[in-house]
Order: C-alpha cells, then sequence, then structure tokens
C-alpha cells in the first residue's frame, strides 16, 4: 500500500506518537529469561530478539490506542550501551530486529484511512560529550552511524534522535547518520527531540534557542522535547522553539513527575487536557507520551486532539550564532564584539601560556574577555612552535566549560578546524576562507560547515592578492558570494565579509585612503548583499601608533563603520572607548587621519597623543577638586579613570566605609537627584553604578570583617495573578545600583511564596508591586498572609492601580508593620533609604500613624455613599438609539503592518510615563530639548527594529454580539440564537451620584428592545519579554526598558485601532476633523473598558471573554490568575451608548 509521506500527513493533522514502552515492559512481569539471562536482564533491546511477542503486543496496543506513528525499540540499542551489558558486537543485529519487529506491525495496522508509521528511536547513549566525556567524538559518531544503518535496513520511516541532553552528541549522530545515508543511498527525515531540565537548560547548559540554532544545519523534519518533567516544565520552551523553528514541533512529555514510589501523577485525562491546550495555541505538530504514559494516555491524547489543527505558521529568527548562549545578529545590537587575545599572534601573553602548557590559565583570559563585553571569542593556536591540533585538544574542552559565547575558529587548517568543531555544541564562526588560491578553501571549509554547522569568515582576497579600493572588495564578495550561495548552497547570513582592514600609520603609500575605502567597501557590500554580513580586525587600522591615539582611533573607525553597516568587529573589548565620550578635538584629529591620511594629519595625530600621554597622568588632580569632591565625581560622572589611585589616597586619611558612605554615596545621591531631574538615563545611571561597584570592592579588603557596603536586603514581588514586571525590574536596577542586595521573585509570586522568602532571607524590605485593581486587592490579602506569618518588616508598594489613599485606608490595617506608597522607582530609593535610618523610620511611622488617624477621623464625620444604591443611573438617556453592527463574525487582524500604527501611539505615555521624561513631550520635541529628542531616537529606532525584523508582531480582533441588561449584569447573547445567553457579566454600581453602572449602557432585557456589544483583543508582546531579558542580561537596560514601554504603549495603540475601526464598521464613525490627541483623551462616541479596571474590577470575567472571542488564535493566553500573556496585550468590552463613560466605582 502506498501510503503518504510523513510530511504530507503532517501538513493535514496532528500526528500522534506512541507512548512509553520502557514503562510498559515493567508491567510485562518479565524475568531474568526473558531477557536472556541474568548477564542481560534490564536490557531492553534485548526483547526484540528473546521476546519480540512482548514487543510486539506492545506497539498493537499503541496501535489500537490511536498512535500514527510508533517507535522502534531501540533506545539504548547503539554499541555504546550495549557494551555495558557485553552485547555491542550485536548492535546492528539487535537494531535491524528491533526495526522489522515495529515496521511488520506498523504495516498490519496501516490502512488508506489511517496509515500508520515507524521512527527509528536513537537514544542519547550512556554517555555526554560535554559533560561526562567518556568517549570521543568519532567513537559516538561511529556508535550511530551503525545503528542507523540497521535503521535504514529495518525500513523505518524516520530516525529519531531523541531525549537530547547534549548537543554535541546530536551532531555526533546526525553525522553519523549522514554517513548511513551516504551508504545505503537513501535520505530519510530526520527528527530530534531535546530534553530541558527543571531549571530551563540541558543537561549541557544550553536553552531551546540555542539547542534549534545549533541543530539547524541538519534540516530536521521535526524539533521538539520529551522527557524529564511534565508538561507543565515544557510550556515556555515550547512556546518558544513553535515560534523560532522552521521544523514542525513535537512534544512527547512524561506523565508528570514520579514520586518516590516511581508513580507517576498524571491520568490520561489531565495529561490530553494540558496537550490539547499547547494544540490549540498553534505550537504543535507531532504528539505523544514518554516515561510514565502509557496506552490509555494515547487514547485520550488521540481524542481531545483529534479535531484540533496543527501548527500552520513555521517559525523564524534572525541570523545567529551559538555556544551555550545564543547571540542574535540583529540590526540594534551591531556590531557584534569578537574578542580578539585569545589569538597567540596577537597576544603575547596568550601565546606564552599556550607554549608552556598553561592551558587552564589561558582560557581564563577568554572568560575575562567576555566579562569585558565580547560576545564571541576569536581563538587561534596556529604557531610554528606548537602543535596547533594538539593545542586544540587541550585548550577546547577547557576553555568551552568557562565561557558560554559562542567560538570563532581561527585557523588556516581544514584538518584543524574540523578538530575544533568536534568539541562545539554550538553554531560557530570558521575564521576564514579565501580565494587567494581559487576555489581550494571553499571546497575544504564549506563541507565542515554544512557538517557541523557554522558560520564562515570570508576575506576578501583572491588570486591577484588582497582588496584594497571599494570597488575591488566588491569585486571579489560579488565572486565569492555567487560561489558560496549557487554553488556550495550557504545561506547568505552565514557568509561573514572581512573587507580588509590596512594600518594608515606606516606610511605605506599603498595605503593612503584605505580606511575609506574599508569603510565604503562595508557600506558597498551591505548595499548588494544586504543578508550577508561584515567582519574588521579593529586594532590593524592602529597599528605602530602611540597608545592613547590607538584606543581613539580605532573607536572613531569602529563607529564610522559601523554606520556603513558592520555587523562584527574583532576587538579588545577592554580597550575600546566610547566614541560619545572621546574629546570633540580627538574625533576631529581621527577622522581627519582615517579620511585624509597624509603626512600632515599623521603627524598633527602622533603629536597630539604623545602630549596626551604625559597629560594623562596628572589629570585626575588636575582639574582642581578636592580628593572628596574627585571621588563624588567618578561617580557622577561613570568613570573609573583614576578612581583607585584616588581611594588609595583617601585611604591614607579615612576608614573604608566613611569612603564609601561619604563621597562615593554623595555622589550616589547626585545620580539619583539627575536621575530624578530626568538629566540623566537609567544606562548613565548604571554606569555610576558600576564605578560604585568597582570602588566598594576596591575598599572591601580592607574593612574589618564584621563591616559591609551592602545598606540592606530586598525582596521584590509582583503580587500573585499579575504578570507585569517593567516596572519593578526598573526598580530593581535602581536599588540594586544604590547599595541594595535585591532578591526578585519574578511575576505572579503567592503569598506562600513571598513568607518562605522572608523567612529564609530575612529581609529588610518588602517592596510588592502590581498593575491592575485585582493586584492592588492582592496586595490586601498578601499583606493580611504576612501579618498573619508573624512578618512585620517594612513594606514598600507600588503600580498603577495603587494610590497613596489605597495603602493607608485598605493595606496598612491588615499589616503589623509599616507600608508605604512609592509613586516611582526614585522615590522608592528615597524611602527605603529613610526605612534604613532608625531616626528618619521612626519619623515616618509617626508620620503615617497621625495620617491614618486623621483620615479615620474624617470618616467618622461623613456619611455619604451609606444609604442605598439606585436600580440605574439618571444621566443615560434610557431613550437612545441602537447601533446594529453588520455582522456578528469574527474579524482577525494579523500581523498589522507597524507603519499603519505608529500614528496611533500616545508618544506621551511613552516617553513621558514609561521613561520619565517630564513635560508635554509634544512640546519638548518642538523645542528641540536634547534628552527629548534622545528618547524619541531610542524608540523610533525600536520601532524601526519591530518593523524590520518582525519583533514587534501586532495582531487583533474584534466581534460583536447581541446583548441586553438585566439589572446590574449584562447578558451576551448568541447571534445565531438570541434566546441562548453565552455569558452574563455583572458588574458594580457607583454608591454616589450619578450613580453610574456598566449595565446602564445597553437596553433593558424589560424593554424588549435587543442592543449590541463588542469585543476586541490585541496583542504586540509576542517574545518582547524573552528578548527584553536578552537585553537586560547584556546590561542594556535601557533599551530593555524602553522595549518592554514600546510593546505597551503598540498593544494599547492597536486597541485604539481596532475600536476606531469597529466605531467606523458599527455605523457612529469619528468626525473626520477628530485629531489623535482627541482620540487619545476618548473625545469619540462610546467606550471600551478592560476588566481589572475600576468600573469593571472582576478579573475573573477575563474568562468570559476568552470563551466568546478566543484570543489565543492570536497569540495571547490566560493565566491562571486571569492576566495576558503577553503582557503588552489588551482586551476590551467595546459600547456604542452616546452617553457612555469612564467612571471609577469605589471598593
Amino acid at each position: 500500500m502506498q501510503k503518504p509521506t510523513l510530511e504530507q500527513l503532517l501538513e493535514r493533522k496532528i500526528v500522534i506518537m506512541d507512548g512509553a514502552m520502557g514503562t510498559m515492559i515493567q508491567q510485562a512481569g518479565l524475568a531474568a529469561a526473558d531477557f536472556g539471562g541474568e548477564a542481560y536482564e534490564g536490557c531492553n533491546e534485548m526483547l526484540a530478539l528473546t521476546r519480540p511477542d512482548v514487543i510486539r503486543g506492545i506497539h498493537e496496543a499503541y496501535l489500537e490506542a490511536g498512535a500514527d506513528m510508533i517507535e522502534t525499540n531501540t533506545f539504548g540499542s547503539t554499541s555504546v550501551v550495549l557494551a555495558e551489558y557485553g552485547l555491542a558486537g550485536r548492535a546492528y543485529e539487535i537494531t535491524l530486529a528491533a526495526a522489522r519487529l515495529a515496521v511488520e506491525t506498523a504495516r498490519r495496522w496501516s490502512t488508506p484511512e489511517k496509515p500508520r508509521y515507524v521512527a527509528g528511536a536513537m537514544g542519547p547513549t550512556t554517555k555526554t560529550l560535554s559533560v561526562t566525556g567518556g568517549i570521543t567524538f568519532d567513537e559516538l559518531a561511529d556508535s550511530y552511524y551503525e545503528q542507523a544503518l540497521a535503521l535504514i535496513d529495518g525500513g523505518v520511516d524516520a530516525l529519531l534522535l531523541e531525549t537530547c541532553q547534549d548537543t554535541l552528541n546530536v551532531k555526533a549522530g546526525g553525522i553519523g547518520i549522514m554517513r548511513a545515508f551516504a551508504e545505503r543511498g537513501v535520505r530519510l527525515p530526520i527528527m530530534i527531540s531535546g530534553t530541558i531540565e527543571p531549571m530551563g537548560t540541558t543537561l549541557a547548559g544550553q536553552t531551546i534557542e540555542s539547542f534549534y540554532i545549533s541543530l539547524e544545519h541538519l534540516k530536521p523534519l521535526s524539533v521538539g522535547l520529551n522527557c524529564a518533567t511534565g508538561p507543565e516544565f515544557m510550556r515556555d520552551h515550547l512556546r518558544t522553539l513553535a515560534s523560532i523553528a522552521d521544523a514542525y514541533v513535537s512534544c512527547y512529555p512524561n506523565a508528570g513527575l514520579p514520586d518516590e514510589d516511581g508513580h507517576y501523577h498524571e491520568s490520561p485525562e489531565s495529561l490530553a487536557v494540558k496537550l490539547r491546550a499547547y494544540a490549540e495555541r498553534g505550537w504543535l505538530n507531532i504528539v505523544g507520551g514518554c516515561c510514565g504514559t502509557t496506552p490509555a494516555h494515547i487514547r485520550a491524547i488521540a481524542e481531545k486532539l483529534k479535531d484540533v489543527p496543527p501548527r500552520r505558521t513555521r517559525g523564524s529568527h534572525p541570523p545567529a550564532v551559538s555556544g551555550i548562549d545564543t547571540v542574535y545578529l540583529e540590526e540594534e545590537s551591531r556590531p557584534i564584539l569578537v574578542g580578539e587575545r585569545t589569538n597567540i599572534s596577537g597576544s603575547r601573553k596568550f601565546k606564552r601560556l599556550i607554549k608552556e602548557g598553561k592551558y587552564d590559565e589561558a582560557s581564563d583570559i577568554a572568560r575575562a574577555q567576555v566579562k569585558g563585553g565580547a560576545q564571541i571569542i576569536d581563538i587561534n593556536l596556529q604557531d610554528t612552535d606548537v602543535d596547533e591540533a594538539d593545542a586544540v585538544r587541550r585548550f577546547y574542552p577547557l576553555v568551552t566549560k568557562k565561557i558560554k559565547a559562542p567560538v570563532m575558529i581561527d585557523s588556516t587548517y581544514d584538518h584543524v578546524v574540523e578538530l575544533a568543531l568536534k568539541f562545539l555544541q554550538g553554531k560557530a564562526i570558521i575564521n576564514s576562507i579565501n580565494l587567494e588560491d581559487g576555489e581550494s578553501k571553499f571546497e575544504k571549509i564549506v563541507p565542515l560547515m554544512h557538517k557541523y554547522g557554522a558560520a564562515v569568515v570570508c576575506i576578501l582576497i583572491d588570486e591577484r592578492g588582497q582588496a584594497v579600493s571599494r570597488g575591488a572588495k566588491l569585486e571579489v564578495a560579488s565572486r565569492a558570494y555567487d560561489l558560496l550561495v549557487n554553488k556550495y548552497g550557504v545561506k547568505p547570513e552565514d557568509i561573514i565579509f572581512d573587507p580588509n582592514t590596512f594600518p594608515i600609520g606606516s606610511g605605506d603609500p599603498q595605503y593612503l585612503g584605505a580606511a575609506v575605502e574599508t569603510i565604503e567597501g562595508i557600506r558597498l557590500i551591505k548595499e548588494k548583499f544586504p543578508r550577508a554580513k561584515t567582519i574588521i580586525g579593529l586594532s590593524n587600522i592602529s597599528f605602530g601608533l602611540p597608545e592613547a591615539g590607538r584606543e581613539v582611533l580605532n573607536s572613531v573607525f569602529l563607529y564610522h563603520c559601523t554606520k556603513a553597516g558592520l555587523d562584527y568587529a574583532i576587538v579588545n573589548p577592554e580597550k575600546l572607548e566610547r566614541y560619545a565620550s572621546i574629546p570633540e578635538e580627538e574625533r576631529r584629529l581621527a577622522e581627519a587621519l582615517l579620511f585624509n591620511t597624509n603626512d600632515d594629519t599623521l603627524a598633527e595625530f602622533v603629536a597630539a597623543f604623545r602630549e596626551k600621554k604625559a597629560e594623562k597622568k596628572e589629570s585626575a588632580k588636575a582639574s582642581g577638586l578636592t580628593l572628596e569632591e574627585r571621588l563624588a565625581r567618578y561617580v557622577v560622572e561613570g568613570t573609573k579613570d583614576g578612581l583607585f589611585a584616588d581611594l588609595d589616597e583617601a585611604l591614607k586619611k579615612y576608614a573604608p566605609l566613611d569612603i564609601i558612605n561619604g563621597p562615593l554615596m554623595r555622589g550616589m545621591e547626585e545620580v539619583g537627584r539627575l536621575f530624578n531631574n530626568n538629566e540623566l538615563i537609567v544606562a548613565e545611571v548604571l554606569q555610576s553604578a558600576e564605578v560604585m561597584k568597582a570602588a566598594v570592592a576596591h575598599l572591601e579588603p580592607f574593612m574589618e570583617k564584621k563591616e559591609t557596603a551592602i545598606k540592606g536586603k530586598i525582596i521584590l514581588a509582583t503580587v500573585k495573578g499579575d504578570v507585569h514586571d517593567i516596572g519593578k525590574n526598573l526598580v530593581e536596577i535602581i536599588l540594586s545600583n544604590n547599595g541594595y542586595r535585591i532578591l526578585n521573585l519574578g511575576i505572579k509570586v503567592p503569598p506562600e511564596q513571598l513568607i518562605e522568602a522572608c523567612r529564609k532571607e530575612k529581609p529588610d524590605i518588602i517592596g510588592l508591586s502590581g498593575l491592575l485593581v485585582k493586584s492592588a486587592q492582592q496586595m490586601v490579602v498578601t499583606a493580611q498572609d504576612l501579618h498573619a506569618a508573624g512578618i512585620d518588616v517594612p513594606i514598600l508598594v507600588g503600580g498603577a492601580a495603587l494610590t497613596r489613599k489605597f495603602t493607608r485606608e485598605r493595606i496598612a490595617p491588615e499589616y503589623g508593620g509599616l507600608v508605604l506608597y512609592a509613586k516611582d522607582a526614585m522615590q522608592g530609593l528615597e524611602l527605603a533609604n529613610r526605612l534604613m535610618d532608625p531616626a528618619e523610620r521612626k519619623k515616618l511611622e509617626e508620620q503615617e500613624r497621625a495620617e491614618r488617624e486623621a483620615m479615620a477621623a474624617e470618616r467618622g464625620t461623613t456619611g455619604a455613599g451609606d444609604g442605598p444604591v439606585r436600580a440605574f443611573s439618571t444621566v443615560v438617556d434610557r431613550q437612545a438609539p441602537v447601533f446594529v453592527p453588520p455582522d456578528f463574525e469574527r474579524h482577525i487582524l494579523r500581523d498589522y503592518p507597524l507603519d499603519h500604527l505608529l500614528p496611533y501611539v500616545n508618544m506621551q505615555m511613552l516617553l513621558g510615563h514609561h521613561l520619565g521624561l517630564k513635560g508635554k513631550v509634544e512640546e519638548l520635541l518642538k523645542a528641540g530639548d536634547e534628552k527629548a529628542l534622545e528618547l524619541e531616537a531610542l524608540v523610533k529606532d525600536i520601532f524601526r527594529e519591530g518593523r524590520e525584523r518582525g519583533l514587534l508582531k501586532v495582531s487583533g480582533m474584534y466581534q460583536f454580539f447581541p446583548a441586553q441588561s438585566d439589572g446590574d449584569a449584562i447578558l451576551v447573547y448568541d447571534p445565531k440564537n438570541t434566546s441562548r445567553v453565552l455569558q452574563s457579566f455583572r458588574f458594580p454600581r457607583q454608591r454616589r451620584e450619578p450613580y453610574l453602572c456598566l449595565a446602564d449602557f445597553l437596553k433593558s432585557v424589560e424593554s424588549g428592545e435587543m442592543d449590541y456589544v463588542g469585543f476586541l483583543a490585541v496583542t504586540a508582546g509576542t517574545g518582547i519579554r524573552e528578548h527584553a531579558d536578552r537585553l537586560r542580561e547584556q546590561g542594556d537596560y535601557l533599551r530593555s526598558h524602553a522595549l518592554q514601554a514600546a510593546a505597551l504603549e503598540t498593544a494599547e495603540a492597536m486597541a485604539e485601532r481596532v475600536h476606531h475601526i469597529m466605531r467606523d464598521r458599527w455605523g457612529f464613525p469619528d468626525p473626520p476633523d477628530m485629531t489623535m490627541k482627541e482620540r487619545f483623551a476618548a473625545r469619540y462616541q462610546g467606550i471600551r473598558v478592560s476588566f481589572g479596571y475600576p468600573a469593571c474590577p472582576n478579573l475573573e470575567d477575563q474568562q468570559l471573554l476568552f470563551e466568546l472571542l478566543r484570543p489565543e488564535d492570536i497569540g495571547i493566553e490566560l493565566t491562571e490568575g486571569f492576566m495576558m500573556e503577553p503582557e503588552a496585550s489588551v482586551t476590551a468590552m467595546v459600547f456604542a451608548h452616546p452617553d457612555a463613560r469612564y467612571f471609577n466605582v469605589d471598593p
């Protein structure tokens, strides 16, 4: 029977895999004899020979349960594993028998209506190349090769590398498989399934992103997750994988985690429900079970998923390379810095250590480079006095354990390059190839790129020599590009052109103007080949010039190359001057030399920097400031130049703590004042904080053991049910950079977790954050639980839904300690400082007590609002006409063009509220305010990146429904049968004039007239939190914060746009002269209200909206606390009534 290919089946449905083989074997009650004797007991693979009936029965049970695909009983049938039973020599025989058994069984159960398939299972073996060792790469590849041959010969439909814990093992498996394909003249689909540990990475340390990017070269049919944990822990990784993988996505989890008796807690129904939830989000193509699952689980999964369509949208990601971590080559991150100090030809220290055999010490240089800012490490071990291959074998295993960054393999020999690749989990960069000897280098190196997964540096050299002019550079690049892409099958993103950088201080006439030619060469290459990348070795430009001048010239040259489109720069990041901090005259000298290289500009440059070197020695004191003023200035200016010498001088006069709490802290206080006045941005605050940290670290060895520079310990948490963390993260930055030790518990933190953390950590202060009304109520509950647990440390609260009044009236009375409201991060810092000062803390306690007593007295004299509540408001015209919508279909606006949305972005909210710009943004921009223009440029760059890279993906949906009011409730009807109520929403009514309730804006049931309501859902946040977290981890705090803020305001803009469309289609379009400013002020007819805000505070109503609208279809999920993920998402209920208005309801 001719059956569809596996790929054809995957396009039609979610493919159901089988469940656990080992679990079923354990349930079969087998004895040692069944395995062929005691020596083989526990070797499940041996049963293919000794008890094929048992294995056949298990296969049949899964096929009868509804499995489309079964796995061969070959998880451990490699010679590496079977050697533990003395069966290594029978590996092919055992694997072939198991494959034939599965294929024969599947063939008998296969029908035209339900074809069945077999995946050849290839487990991870008992060795991990990156973690435990004990085997070489080639030995492991040979073992996989033999297993693959037997599986192919047995007739399987696909090869499945599963339970992958170490990507290097998978690469060895891939190479073994490719050898088997070549030998047998076939190509079967390759399926890969990794295992992510509870800590969020593979056993060997990679995230799911790095795992996928490192294996993309194998062109797998599917990539997914199995084993390790139950489905809950796979959620975020599956979501990520579904978004980045250009392959089908699989998931076959354990039946939860086993208890101490080995029992798995997930029932067939519960596991099926959880997997359906993932499938409904559009994440999955292949679903099954791993450890602990049985035919009953597979039957439940097959039934539950039978009507769920498979994941349709293929994922994508920016160009990337990887080590343990991934480096994405995104526009805003240019240039990626490649550390140059682990290069024998460029570092005397590194060369000496390698020659002396001090490989561990040499690997510390790589770690220092990463710490200093290098994102990739270039490794060159080539020297006439060094056995390069031996050095690779000894150095690479050490360096890969010390750095997570990707590696650039710098060697001219293909056998050395291949040897190095056998030590790297990730997608490396090979440095380099060229056309000096025609295509010979291409022929040797490109196959290694395809075999192991790598990018390559192509130096612009051909048979005529190095390309010097821009035209020659483009000519050689064009030839190389055509060969690499069209002849050798290299992806353009994996080509990195090095246009050659020549020293401009050498006096060599052939290099006159070479700097400009390199800059313009980069520009031409990027214009013609935008998907290809470029790289330069930066230090070449300044070779032979004075040291002080080299740093300046390198930085200025890098700046202009980056503007031209440079993607990578090989540098020493610790000696890279910030372009913006270079004095104007020094920039002028550097640019004159770069753009007009001649004897005069060279002489002027050299003279200036010889003099500067002499001046630098006394520059710290030449300012005329006192020692104490200089110490404060270092902090304010964010510079360490001269800091340590002045600290040593200060130690002669003061105790270390007096220096910290005196001039250094005065500097931080000035930084806080400048930040609060919007004269500093977050990035500059962080530079100041780095100086503070460096100063404290320098002074700590001189402190007595009992002394500490830590001002206090603070626990931060976003309360239970709330996923918003942008504000809390900003608070963490400010507090941690001002002497506080921060423990950030994250989002959705339940009281019990907070209590446990308080008991363990014993903080001085607790900080609680929350955005919505429900979050404010949750703070009351959290305060109650903390009080009941005997905790009374001061609490700082903040968030959009909170006020000082609510804090004093509702939260503080429920707690035994002090509760203070902080309107922003800087006030939070001020209050924290006061709380850590006993005298100031006493003042705060007295002040809060007095204000609470005054409020209580005021409440005692007023009784307004305590009477009966009206049934409806008198300010709403109950005779207003009904607006009938044009249809009741659900309308989806997927991947809405960002350019069309930008006019709806409220820049006052984005720059003012989120980024802290004081004043009216529009007026500041018109006036040319420097800070306003700087922040505007930042967000424009984020929006540009969002548009070009697809980072800000915006989608929305809306739908109209028939509806009526019933007292304070709103009944939403089925459009096809208005006698059927789909959902009922109940809303609070004001207890004071004008006694409004949202139900007043609809016709009542008693009126007998049908009315209508709309719902909308939008999101702009897919992947934003993850990307922002990456930026934060890289130290780019401002961009991380601005990105999240931009996503939030983009979601609000999309809500504004969708509401605008709904008004147009509903029959009451905005006046043609309505401005966007008026729209922001809601001057239009009707309103949209979001659950969790004052007029509709019940956040649980989100569940009802989700059941009506199904926002999951555009990537919005609802958490257990009824918050939305991604955070940058908005849902709303939309009213058409002309009198509809926004209002508050007292809690």
